[in-house]
């Protein structure tokens, strides 16, 4: 398994990991964006038959990450549920229980549309807009930062791809980490999601997940 891979933000360390997220060394958080917990049951409840698996996997993989770098706080940078409750988001209560001493903070995205009773019975702290943590934001959508503001934020809902261009004109794309000077975007956790090819400018970094790797681009 690749390493984690260190990337430097105002002072702070956050490492890279090509498991879709960043843990922050000085909070001891693991950080994600757009899980979409509870999309394949959503989905299958549509009568399309994504399997459940799916949606175990993830959870599974972000169990793992949080026992591989011992983080005591998951921050998400919203869209942690796709829709309405269904039985994934029962099994996902089952789990939170297991993990009572994790403190598990939402930054609410377009998806989040869940009781404030629900997130209260799950342990999640649920906050709306722009919030600050030790001098770094997080926001879900980048395009809600304030002009003129110098803050760093960390942000997803785009679901950050780049595309890889070969021999013969063909190309592929994967899923990417997206840094400018100003933010940060995270690819979507949740593997059942499409996402938006970006362009990055001078300045700008991209860590494409390829192969379970982190390849950096720019």
């Amino acid at each position: 398994m690749q390493a984690p891979q260190l990337f430097n933000i105002r002072n702070q360390h956050f490492w890279l990991s090509h498991h879709r997220c960043i843990y922050w060394e000085e909070q001891k958080a693991l950080i994600i964006a757009d899980s979409h917990f509870g999309k394949t049951g959503h989905f299958r409840k549509s009568g399309i038959g994504v399997p459940q698996s799916v949606f175990k996997e993830d959870l599974h993989r972000l169990v793992h990450q949080i026992q591989f770098f011992n983080a005591s706080t998951l921050i998400v940078v919203g869209d942690m549920f796709h829709s309405e409750a269904n039985k994934e988001l029962d099994f996902f209560i089952r789990w939170r229980q297991d993990y009572p001493q994790l403190r598990v903070k939402l930054v609410i995205g377009n998806h989040d549309i869940l009781r404030d009773a629900w997130y209260l019975e799950a342990g999640i702290e649920i906050l709306r807009g722009i919030w600050e943590w030790e001098g770094i934001c997080f926001v879900h959508d980048y395009d809600s930062m304030q002009a003129g503001d110098d803050r760093f934020y960390f942000s997803g809902h785009i679901h950050p791809g780049v595309r890889i261009s070969g021999h013969a004109r063909q190309s592929l794309s994967f899923p990417c980490f997206y840094f400018t000077p100003q933010f940060a975007v995270l690819p979507a956790f949740g593997k059942f999601t499409g996402f938006v090819t970006v362009n990055p400018k001078e300045g700008e970094s991209v860590f494409a997940i390829v192969n379970n790797k982190l390849l950096c681009l720019s």
